[in-house]
């Protein structure tokens, strides 16, 4: 595991890889047992991570429950990322959601606990509640870094224009986007937002909810199958894409998810990789060894390119 600093607005440094909790626990039917649990939080130990990223609301709270086991006498050792907004209730009471400050303070007290640490190195609204005031987000999120609860703010899932005002009033350290071949549109706005402020940018969903890995054109489940909509069916440029990794894998002796998750790793920022059983995390950590060659990686970027659109486009015709 190689370790890099996490943007340029901190001096920490963290393993190149995230390790993704969403599916530690069982609490909401299905998911992964707290021994499985267990194991992968060691495996990625073992292999020098020290980046592991959760939420109130996985698994209802159980996933930082396990989480606040495994580290109890290793806090020190891992950084800590955690959210806020939908509650950790499977049917919260209204002045219990959002992004308000009385949500925020009751989430991040209620994480603590779960945790078993007296600070988050990171924490982050999880959504754009969309009623909430940006600058009560802004003074909620510096008070708990002063109250030394908190170390570093980040925001996930809001709109770029949003991210941008907070982020000129408050020190956030990190940003968290959806990114991966299907889902380029963060190139648009949120990462060249990041790189303005210097921001740590962590990216979820790298195999498309396990699209990215082939397993749902051969009839296979995964995360995407616990939906009771879910009906997969592959546009032409998902067909091209999918396809090509197909290709790619077969000359690096790898899989398709392996080479999707290796093209993430090639941008610089900081992939999470969410496993719900030891053999899926196993199987993830091989993409750290792959080898892909300038020309793989670019047969993946052309395939996957999305238009930037306005005023990207036309900036970049009158710049030429």
């Amino acid at each position: 595991m190689k370790y890099k600093l996490f943007g340029t607005g901190t001096g920490l440094y963290s393993s190149e890889v995230i390790l993704g909790a969403a599916s530690f626990g069982t609490r909401k039917g299905h998911g992964t047992t707290p021994e499985e649990a267990h194991a992968i939080l060691s495996a990625y130990a073992d292999a020098g991570g020290n980046f592991i990223d959760t939420s109130d609301r996985y698994q209802l709270g159980e996933s930082e429950e396990l989480i606040g086991k495994f580290i109890e006498h290793q806090r020190s050792n891992f950084i800590i990322s955690s959210k806020y907004t939908q509650s950790s209730g499977s049917n919260p009471k209204i002045s219990n959601y959002g992004n308000h400050r009385k949500a925020m303070r009751q989430a991040v007290e209620a994480s603590l606990k779960r945790l078993k640490t007296d600070y988050i190195d990171i924490y982050m609204p999880h959504f754009d509640d969309g009623v909430t005031p940006l600058d009560e987000i802004s003074r909620g999120l510096e008070d708990l870094v002063q109250s030394g609860k908190v170390i570093y703010t980040g925001l996930t899932n809001f709109p770029a224009w949003k991210a941008s005002t907070i982020a000129s009033s408050t020190k956030l350290a990190a940003i968290q986007v959806e990114y991966n071949l299907l889902q380029r549109t963060a190139e648009r706005e949120f990462l060249p937002m990041a790189s303005h402020f210097g921001l740590g940018t962590m990216m979820y969903s790298p195999l498309a909810g396990g699209t990215l890995t082939g397993k749902y054109r051969n009839g296979e489940t995964g995360r995407m199958t616990l939906s009771t909509t879910f009906d997969y069916q592959e546009s032409d440029s998902t067909k091209a894409i999918i396809d090509q990794l197909c290709v790619i894998a077969e000359e690096l002796e790898a899989t398709p998810g392996q080479v999707a998750f290796a093209w993430v790793l090639s941008k610089g920022a900081f992939p999470i990789l969410g496993a719900r059983r030891l053999h899926h995390f196993s199987e993830g950590m091989k993409a750290l060894s792959i080898s892909s060659s300038a020309d793989h990686i670019e047969k993946l970027d052309v395939l996957s390119a999305i238009p930037l659109g306005y005023p990207h486009d036309l900036l970049a015709s009158g710049r030429a």
